[in-house]
């Protein structure tokens, strides 16, 4: 059968070619090391997505640049599967017209000996100079390459690719960066899924080891999902308000006095005195109300000094601030972001699906819940829930953490939702700008949103009047001359305004189903981590 044949003689001369001396490299033009590079060529070549090779690329010539996730040699082959972001792609590197022996090796990170190329040669590849360094040994996990190759589709799917219905075989295979041979972990490891009793032998990567090496495990696609995801609530939670008419503002973050009006305030050296690293952008945003701003919202850095060291508390995060006027009830304020925070959420599973699933993968989660208006309960039926479940609470008491994830679980069952608004909170646990409820001496017109039982947005009516918020805060014990410039914001006729703030490693997190809020922070800071 000519097929048969046909097969035969092209297995004898992948032999021969195995069988040729070191010298006689007929593929030699075809993978090496490529000089550093510094913009000095600009390669008429399209580099291909590797998220877009499908069977609709089936048989053509593509050029793709990732990172060496794996090598394996198998015969006169080797197998590397090729990473980009979340995404990655079998390559297939074969003896054959394309690749020789020698190839093979480089691409399997066992390479010969092999002399660098002259300056004065002159390669196919754009007249680049290829440049094997004497002592290279093929290429190391985590290295970027660049491969020309055939996209072909696959008879079985690839189960450990993304990429599952076709593989590249490759012609050509040349290293843009090198990484060092010994990695600080393996990507593999971290991306291993947590069980509860870790079977022996099985390698995990742990959070420190993890975070002091920040930049390789941002490279897992678990970590890179995270991040995208992220991304995603940033870029819909402005979208949500622009639409709704807010005006985007920018805060300062160095402030005279402490914006909470406490004492958890980083210090900073100001010329020739001192500064506060901002607790939130609280007087900032308040003054743009009474300046007529009407609907306002940040995005930014901010800073707590609490040595806090929980799993949801970091001391500088990044926070997603609302301020808006309203015309008779601070409850037309609670609706619009409630109503945004459920188009957030609808925004993620209509457009991060494929991040959710990753990230599930490695950390399996029950999708996020909410209803649609989004459930409101008062203080007094919270407190209610609580006690017929066996928690001793006080009318006046706030929730303690277990108290929120216990409240959070009961919502759960007998509403079906993960996310909900707490109201009107007792005024004894809420800051001295809190504007009393008017029936109710004891009471607030206050409230927080939370997330799978834990807090992401604390809020409330703001006093907007300056001969009552003097008093409250007066109650508070607060030295005056400390907010002066803030009860004055208020002295030429402020609207009835209210808001929040919300924190986005926080939000997150609790969407994810993570169970550590620095999963979710790029760069955490935290009372024992400052660096990297």
């Amino acid at each position: 059968m000519p097929g048969v044949a046909a097969r035969k003689n092209q297995e004898r001369k992948r032999e021969n070619a195995m069988e040729q001396p070191a010298a006689d490299d007929y593929a030699k033009e075809r993978y090496g090391v490529l000089p550093l590079i510094q913009s000095q060529d600009k390669p008429d070549r399209v580099l291909v997505r590797v998220k877009d090779l499908t069977g609709e690329k089936a048989d053509e010539v593509v050029w793709v640049r990732g990172r060496v996730h794996t090598s394996r040699a198998k015969g006169k082959q080797c197998f590397l599967v090729l990473r980009q972001q979340q995404f990655n792609v079998q390559a297939l590197v074969a003896v054959g017209d394309h690749a020789s022996k020698q190839m093979v090796k480089f691409a399997a990170k066992e390479s010969p000996q092999q002399k660098p190329i002259s300056q004065d040669d002159q390669s196919p590849w754009n007249e680049l100079i290829l440049l094997p360094s004497p002592c290279f040994h093929g290429i190391n996990k985590e290295s970027i390459v660049d491969i020309e190759g055939v996209v072909r589709k696959v008879p079985h799917k690839i189960g450990g690719c993304t990429q599952q219905d076709v593989e590249l075989h490759v012609q050509r295979i040349y290293v843009i960066s090198l990484a060092e041979p010994r990695l600080p972990l393996q990507l593999d490891d971290a991306i291993r899924p947590e069980v509860d009793g870790e079977e022996e032998g099985r390698a995990t990567v742990n959070q420190d080891t993890r975070l002091d090496n920040r930049v390789i495990d941002l490279r897992t696609c678990t970590s890179q999902a995270v991040f995208r995801l992220q991304s995603g609530i940033c870029q819909l939670f402005r979208e949500t308000l622009i639409q709704k008419g807010f005006v985007e503002i920018q805060t300062p973050k160095i402030i005279s006095a402490a914006s909470e009006g406490g004492a958890n305030v980083f210090t900073v050296s100001y010329f020739k005195s001192n500064a506060y690293l901002a607790q939130s952008p609280q007087l900032y945003k308040q003054m743009c109300i009474c300046a007529d701003f009407d609907k306002v919202f940040c995005i930014g850095p901010v800073f707590r000094a609490e040595d806090s060291n929980t799993h949801r508390h970091l001391t500088e995060f990044v926070g997603l601030d609302i301020e808006m006027a309203f015309n008779y009830h601070y409850h037309e304020v609670v609706d619009e972001i409630a109503d945004t925070m459920v188009q957030i959420f609808k925004g993620l599973q209509e457009r991060f699906q494929t991040e959710i699933q990753t990230v599930s993968k490695q950390f399996p989660c029950e999708p996020f819940k909410f209803l649609e208006p989004t459930l409101r309960l008062e203080f007094p039926e919270a407190l209610a829930m609580l006690r017929e479940a066996g928690v001793e609470m006080g009318d006046e008491d706030d929730l303690s953490t277990p108290s929120e994830k216990l409240l959070g679980r009961l919502v759960k069952e007998k509403y079906d939702t993960d996310f909900y608004i707490l109201d009107k909170y007792p005024l004894a646990v809420r800051p001295f700008y809190t504007m009393p409820d008017p029936k109710n001496p004891k009471t607030s017109n206050s409230y927080d949103m939370f997330m799978r039982g834990e807090e992401i947005l604390s809020g409330a009516q703001r006093v907007h009047d300056p001969q009552l918020l003097t008093e409250r805060a007066m109650h508070h014990g607060i030295d005056l001359e400390k907010i002066k410039a803030y009860i004055d914001s208020f002295r030429f006729g402020a609207p009835p305004h209210a808001g929040g703030g919300i924190g986005l490693e926080r939000v997150t997190m609790l969407y994810l189903g993570l169970s550590n809020v620095r999963q979710t922070s790029m760069f955490p800071r935290d009372p024992k981590r400052l660096t990297p």
